[in-house]
């Protein structure tokens, strides 16, 4: 994108965020936002502003983890900011799955193959998610299958669509 935030770029008349929180907002019992730039601005749509731990830019665990550390429920969702149509029950999926196979992190899946960004994780995986970055450990995949992360099926690849360049968020639009 040109360096720009993507979260902040206009789709649709508004901010990328603000189409995923207002996704997101009905499933859930509070909102964060990661974020390492931009933070006052970010701060203008209402939830608390997470910026990473570290300046080392380590990528979306970096995200989860001060997620995790700031968490108040036993419970976290993670989705990006730039996939404004992802599912309205993606939460209420994610748990149902998580609690009825007893796992601690479940991820979305669709035809398309894994969305590791789209989880759902335990507060208490914070420690383990610490240790990792601590260890050199980067990959979001790599951990969560570390983790024993279950699978979860969403029918609709398009609703996990990524609008990742200027010609994405035109076609999008």
């Amino acid at each position: 994108m040109g360096g720009a935030d993507k979260g902040l770029l206009n789709f649709q008349g508004r901010p990328l965020v603000a189409h995923v929180l207002a996704r997101l907002t009905p499933q859930v019992a509070g909102l964060l936002i990661s974020a390492n730039r931009n933070l006052d601005e970010y701060r203008t749509f209402g939830p608390a502003v997470l910026p990473d731990a570290t300046d080392e830019r380590l990528g979306p665990l970096a995200g989860l983890q001060a997620g995790l550390a700031a968490c108040a429920t036993p419970w976290l969702v993670t989705c990006p900011c730039d996939c404004p149509a992802l599912p309205v029950d993606l939460v209420a999926r994610l748990l149902a799955a998580a609690e009825a196979q007893g796992a601690v992190l479940a991820v979305a899946v669709t035809a398309d193959g894994l969305q590791p960004t789209f989880q759902l994780c335990r507060r208490e995986l914070l420690p383990q998610l610490t240790a990792y970055l601590a260890g050199g450990g980067r990959k979001l995949l790599t951990w969560c299958k570390e983790q024993g992360a279950i699978e979860v099926a969403f029918p609709d690849p398009q609703a996990f669509a990524n609008l990742n360049s200027p010609a994405d968020l035109s076609a999008a639009g």
